[in-house]
Formats: C-alpha cells, sequence, structure tokens
C-alpha cells in the first residue's frame, strides 16, 4: 500500500504545488481590513478546488466574521468520519525590504518555496486536498474538511461556527494541520501547547508631564516606576516570578545547545534563561514576555518627566493552567509590586487556554505508523509547541469523543510570521504522503 500511495503522491504533486502557488499569491491578510476582498477571493478558491475533488463545499460564516469553508466527501459505508483542518488567512507580510524575493510571489530557493503562507497555513490546506487527490473516487473514509478564515486574527467566531455546524462537524478522529515537525527529516505529533494572556499595562506617576530638572529627584518618574514593575516579573535566574502559576514536566527531548542558538537567532553571547531542561521551559513552564512600550522615542526626547507609561506583556501558561487563574495570578502580582503609589491600571486584551492532548489509542497508533513509514522509519516525535493554539482547545471541548491529533507542515526555519516565510519542499512531500497513510490507515 505504502508503494502505491507514494507513486499517487508523486503523480499529483505537480498539480498540488501549482495549487498552492495560486493561493499563496491571494493576499489573504485577515488582520488588515483593506484586503478584507482578498479573505474572500481565498474562502472562494478553497471551496472551488475541493469542489473539484467531488465535495459538496460551501462558504460559511458566523457573527459577521471572515469566511470559511466545509466540504464533505463520503466513503464506504461504516467507514469512521476524518474532519480535516487547516486555515486559509495568513500574517501580515510586513516590510517587503526584509523579504529576499517578493512575499507573494512563490519562489524556490535551494529546496524551500518561498512566500507568506506558503506553510502557514496554505499548506496544510493543499494537503488536505492532496489526500482527498491521492484516492480519488476510492476514498477510505468519510472526510469533512474544515477550512477557517480567521485563526490569525484568534479565531473570534470559531466557537459560534463549530455550535451551528457541529452534527456536520462531528468525526471519529480530527487531524488538524497548523504545527509542525522536529526537524528535517524526524516527524512529529504535537501533544501540548501553552496557552496565552495579553494584557496592557500602565503605570502613570503624574497628572502632566514636568520639567526633569525641576522635579527630578523628588517626582517618580512613569518610565522608571513601570521599568521597576517589569523588572519584578522575572526573579534572578530569569524564572517567571508571578506566584501561582502552574509548571510541570515535560517529554524527554533532547535539543541541543548548538541547535538552539541556530534556530533562536540569539546573539553569540548571550545567556539563557530560567531553570529546568531546555523543552520544559519552552513548552510546560510559564514564560513572559514584553512585546511593545508606549513612550516618547529617544530622538527628539525633551528633558521632561513623561506622566505615564505603557507596556503590552505576553504570558504564555502552561499546560496544566487555565487563563483565569493567569490573568488573576498576573494582576496580583503587579498590584503588590508597582513601585512608589503610582497608579496602575490593568487590562486584558486576550487569553487562550493551553492544551494538554492524551496521546494514546488507534487513531494515535495508526498517525505514529503512517508517519514512521513516511519518514522511511523514522518515528515520530511527541513534542510540545512553546506558541499557543487557543482553538484547538475548542475543538477538545467541542467534540470530546474525538481524537485529535496536531501536525503540520513547518519545520525549525520555517519563520512563520516573519519575513522570508519558507516551505521544505522535500518534507512537504513526506507530509503529503504521511496523511494519505494516516487515512488509509484509520479505515482499517
Amino acid at each position: 500500500m505504502t508503494a502505491q500511495l507514494r507513486d499517487r503522491v508523486q503523480q499529483v504533486l505537480p498539480g498540488i504545488r501549482r495549487d498552492l502557488e495560486a493561493l499563496v499569491r491571494i493576499q489573504s491578510v485577515s488582520a488588515d481590513p483593506a484586503r478584507a476582498g482578498e479573505v474572500e477571493r481565498s474562502a472562494e478558491a478553497v471551496r472551488d478546488l475541493f469542489a473539484a475533488e467531488g465535495c459538496e463545499a460551501r462558504i460559511v460564516r458566523a457573527d459577521g466574521g471572515a469566511p470559511g469553508v466545509i466540504a464533505h466527501k463520503s466513503g464506504p459505508e461504516g467507514a469512521p468520519t476524518v474532519l480535516l483542518y487547516a486555515h486559509h488567512d495568513v500574517q501580515p507580510e510586513n516590510d517587503h525590504a526584509e523579504w529576499d524575493s517578493p512575499p507573494w510571489e512563490p519562489t524556490e530557493r535551494d529546496g524551500r518555496l518561498y512566500a507568506r503562507g506558503a506553510a502557514d497555513d496554505k499548506a496544510g490546506v493543499v494537503a488536505h486536498l492532496a489526500a482527498l487527490r491521492v484516492f480519488g473516487d476510492d476514498l477510505p473514509v468519510h472526510v469533512v474538511v474544515f477550512v477557517e478564515g480567521e485563526e490569525e486574527v484568534g479565531s473570534e467566531t470559531l466557537v459560534p461556527l463549530l455550535r451551528e455546524h457541529r452534527d456536520e462537524l462531528a468525526a471519529d478522529v480530527i487531524v488538524i494541520a497548523d504545527s509542525g515537525n522536529w526537524d528535517i527529516g524526524v516527524p512529529a505529533l504535537t501533544t501540548s501547547l501553552r496557552g496565552l494572556v495579553r494584557a496592557d499595562v500602565e503605570v502613570r506617576t503624574l497628572t502632566h508631564a514636568v520639567h526633569s530638572g525641576m522635579w527630578g529627584g523628588l517626582v517618580p518618574d512613569s518610565i522608571v516606576a513601570l521599568s521597576r514593575l517589569l523588572a519584578s516579573l522575572h526573579d534572578d535566574e530569569g524564572n517567571v516570578a508571578v506566584e501561582g502559576l502552574h509548571a510541570g514536566p515535560a517529554a524527554d527531548v533532547d535539543y541541543p545547545e548548538e541547535r538552539l542558538r541556530a534556530e533562536s537567532g540569539a546573539v553569540p553571547g548571550i545567556e539563557w534563561i530560567g531553570s529546568g531542561s531546555a523543552v520544559e521551559r519552552l513548552w510546560t513552564r510559564p514564560a513572559l514576555s514584553i512585546t511593545g512600550l508606549d513612550a516618547p522615542q529617544v530622538d527628539g526626547a525633551s528633558n521632561t518627566l513623561v506622566p505615564a507609561a505603557r507596556a503590552k506583556i505576553s504570558l504564555r501558561i502552561a499546560p496544566g493552567d487555565t487563563s483565569a487563574n493567569a490573568v488573576e495570578c498576573l494582576r496580583r502580582h503587579l498590584e503588590a509590586h508597582v513601585p512608589w503609589g503610582a497608579e496602575l491600571t490593568f487590562t486584558v486584551v486576550d487569553t487562550g487556554e493551553a492544551t494538554q492532548i492524551d496521546a494514546t489509542g488507534p487513531a494515535y497508533d495508526a498517525a505514529r505508523a503512517a508517519f514512521t513509514e513516511a519518514w522511511d522509519g523514522t518515528a515520530p516525535v511527541d513534542m510540545g509547541v512553546g506558541g499557543s493554539i487557543p482553538f484547538i482547545a475548542e475543538f477538545l471541548e467541542t467534540f470530546p469523543q474525538a481524537s485529535v491529533l496536531v501536525t503540520g507542515v513547518e519545520d525549525p526555519d520555517t519563520r512563520a510570521h516573519g519575513a522570508n516565510e519558507g516551505l521544505h519542499l522535500a518534507e512537504f512531500e513526506r507530509v503529503l504522503l504521511a496523511e494519505a497513510l494516516l487515512l488509509a490507515k484509520l479505515a482499517g
């Protein structure tokens, strides 16, 4: 069976790549209202691609949200149902000057296909398309395809979509193609993801700006007060110092030092922060970063005490924790540590739940066997992800009886969300074979 499916993947691969490149050229940036028409056009293209494979396909939306696609194709009577998820919206491309080739024109260099969305997640969309094309009219299972249109802006209307279409999306197995593999040549199944709390913090020390010479030394300025508050969020080792947050053990996976430095882009002399193994710090312990600051720019700054300063806090929460607990822990810490009687304003921007998947049972056995065959005998790693995909928790809650498999096309050098996002083409071919093998094994 593996040899036959490998031959079929080879046959459909040129057309699948053309379909991927056509999708990539559509600028479906869901965060940009000016490109809402492109998101619509992307959904229409996805619908048409699955309709051409014999699916009943239509565009869906809820509460005025971005367009998604639901498609159905039947397999043999009595076969299990498999839901295939991906998303067709993409991140903004940002500064074109940072790209080595135009971000909306797919360009191959050294075995990678570079463009925004080439990996995250239009490659996931066409991986599902390829699985249907490989089997044609001999599909071994019933398939439901759900391609979301607003994952990159937080899946704001996913919950009402799942509720509205719960019956037609119900499945025995859910395959979510929005993660990645451990390394080139080493597949993976994602079994845990951290959650997220984003919050804006403002510290105010004055009702209006005043002269720094006249009042400095008596009146605290807001930037110094904010700096002291932010410094309290970590201990001297770099561990998150917010009490009450959960932390747990991680899988026994070695992450070599040289690989960590190469993949992280760390400058040569930087020291790692925190304690515990590298994968614990990346996957199963909380992490806190400051991702934005509002304060006067250095160029043009005057001799003035700034009355208020703001920061955006990004807190990743470990599997086993909840966003509600993390919000309260963070709030208590900030209130306890704001210096010199400064006024504190704490505003939660958004949250997402952490995910821990029980990766046991027949569906996971089938997935591990499929991946091992597709990667020529290399078994998949059960890995965590330090980032957050909050919608996975929504699937687990909506379909508690389904086995949820989280996988994808990315590798450590994909650079999703950044400049020069790229899809490793040889790995992509293995992903296509693995998904075809998975559907065949799930039928058994």
